[in-house]
C-alpha cells in the first residue's frame, strides 16, 4: 500500500491525470460533512492499492489530517471481533462456545440455548443494548466513566434477554462489552493493542493517550460546543473509549481489502465471512456489516460515534475501494436530526465502486 498522503494526490504524471476526479470526490464528501454542521472533518480513500487522505474544516477551526486523533466509537467492536477470530484460529475458542464470566456475573438466560460467542459477535445475543441501570447517575457528557465490574456484575442479575440468543439482530454495546471481557477479563485495553492493533501497525489505535496523540486530538463537540472525551474501563469492547486516526483506519481498511499481505490473515477473513443473515439485504460477519452495492458487489462497514465524535468505516473487497470519514461533532445535530456520515461514506465507497 502507497504511503498516506495529506490533502494531495500520491499520484503523478500521466498517472496522476487519469484519477484526477479522486480529489474532487473527497473534497464533495468533506464540504457535504462540513455543512451538515461538523466543525472538522477527515475522509480517506484506498482505490486501486493507492491511498488518499485529506481534511477540511469550518471558519477558525483547526483542519485535520492523516496523524489528527478522534475517538472512534463502535467501529473499535471490529478490533474485538478480530481479537475473537484471532482466538477462533488459534484453536483457543471457538465461535459456538458459550459466554464465560467470574462466577460473580450471572450470564441472563432466555430458553434452552446459551450465549454464545457467535452471538455476542453477529448482535444476536438478545442482550440489550445497554447494560441494566447503567445510565443512572451517570454523566451524561461521560455516560460510561462511573460504571464498574461491580455494577456489572449487579445489572447482570436484573437483565433479561429480549430474545432467545441466536434468533434475531438487535445491536447491542453490553454484548460487545461483554465479549471483551470474556476473552480477557479485566485487561480488554491490553489485549485490544497487542492481538489487534501492535500487528497490523495501528500505533494511534488505542484507548491510552499518549503526550505526542494529545497534541494531535480533535476536541469533540454536541450541539457545536466543546465536550469532553468517553471513558470507560468496562466495555471497553464495544469501542465506547478509543481513539484512531484516519492513517490508521486506512491501513487497518488496507488489511481488510487484502488480508493475504497481513499478519491477521485468517482472522480477518473469519470477521468478514457471513455469519447471520439479518434480512433485508443484511448480513452480519463478526461485527462488520454487510450490504449490497448498487453494482451487485458486496459493502462491509461498521460505523462509530460516542459524545463529541462520529466516523464510519466502509469497503469492497471486489473492487478495492475503502472509505473513512470522521468528525468531530455528536452524530446527532442540535435538531435532533442525525449527521450524514454513514450516508456520505457509503456514497462515496458507491462512487469510487463504480468507477472501477
Amino acid at each position: 500500500m502507497a504511503s498516506v498522503a495529506t490533502g494531495a494526490s500520491l499520484l503523478s504524471g500521466t498517472a496522476a491525470a487519469a484519477d484526477d476526479t479522486l480529489p474532487a470526490r473527497v473534497r464533495r464528501t468533506l464540504d457535504q460533512a462540513l455543512a451538515a454542521g461538523a466543525p472538522s472533518a477527515v475522509c480517506g480513500v484506498i482505490q486501486g492499492g493507492r491511498t488518499y487522505v485529506a481534511g477540511a474544516a469550518g471558519k477558525g477551526k483547526r483542519k485535520p489530517d492523516g496523524r489528527t486523533v478522534f475517538q472512534l466509537g463502535s467501529i473499535g467492536k471490529t478490533l474485538t471481533a478480530t481479537a475473537l477470530a484471532r482466538a477462533v484460529t488459534a484453536g483457543e475458542t471457538r465461535l459456538d462456545a458459550p459466554l464465560t464470566l467470574p462466577a460473580r456475573f450471572p450470564i441472563p438466560r432466555k430458553g434452552a440455548r446459551r450465549i454464545t460467542l457467535a452471538d455476542l459477535a453477529t448482535h444476536t445475543s438478545g442482550l440489550p443494548r445497554l447494560p441494566e441501570g447503567m445510565l443512572d447517575g451517570a454523566n451524561p457528557y461521560d455516560p460510561y466513566a462511573h460504571y464498574t465490574l461491580d455494577d456489572l456484575a449487579e445489572g447482570l442479575g436484573k437483565t433479561t434477554l429480549v430474545t432467545e440468543p441466536g434468533e434475531k439482530y438487535a445491536y447491542s454495546n453490553l454484548g460487545f462489552g461483554l465479549l471483551g471481557q470474556a476473552l480477557a477479563f479485566d485487561r480488554v485495553d491490553e489485549m485490544l493493542r497487542h492481538r489487534v492493533a501492535a500487528p497490523l501497525g495501528l500505533t494511534d489505535t488505542t484507548t491510552t493517550l499518549r503526550p505526542d496523540m494529545l497534541l494531535r486530538k480533535a476536541v469533540g463537540h454536541a450541539g457545536g460546543v466543546p465536550v469532553p472525551d468517553w471513558h470507560d474501563s468496562v466495555l471497553s469492547g464495544a469501542g465506547s473509549s478509543i481513539y484512531s486516526t484516519a492513517n490508521d483506519m486506512l491501513r487497518y481498511l488496507a488489511a481488510q481489502l487484502r488480508p493475504e499481505r497481513s499478519p491477521l490473515r485468517d482472522a480477518i477473513e473469519l470477521t468478514q465471512r457471513p455469519h447471520f443473515d439479518a434480512g433485508k439485504g443484511l448480513r452480519l460477519g463478526l461485527a462488520w456489516h454487510l450490504l449490497p452495492l448498487p453494482s451487485g458487489r458486496t459493502m462491509t462497514l461498521h460505523d462509530g460515534g460516542t459524545g463529541g465524535f462520529t466516523t464510519c468505516v466502509a469497503f469492497c473487497r471486489d473492487s478495492g475501494a475503502a472509505v473513512v470519514l470522521m468528525v468531530n461533532t455528536f452524530s446527532q445535530g442540535p435538531d435532533g436530526k442525525p449527521y450524514p456520515i454513514g450516508s456520505l461514506t457509503e456514497g462515496l465507497l458507491n462512487d469510487l465502486d463504480a468507477a472501477r
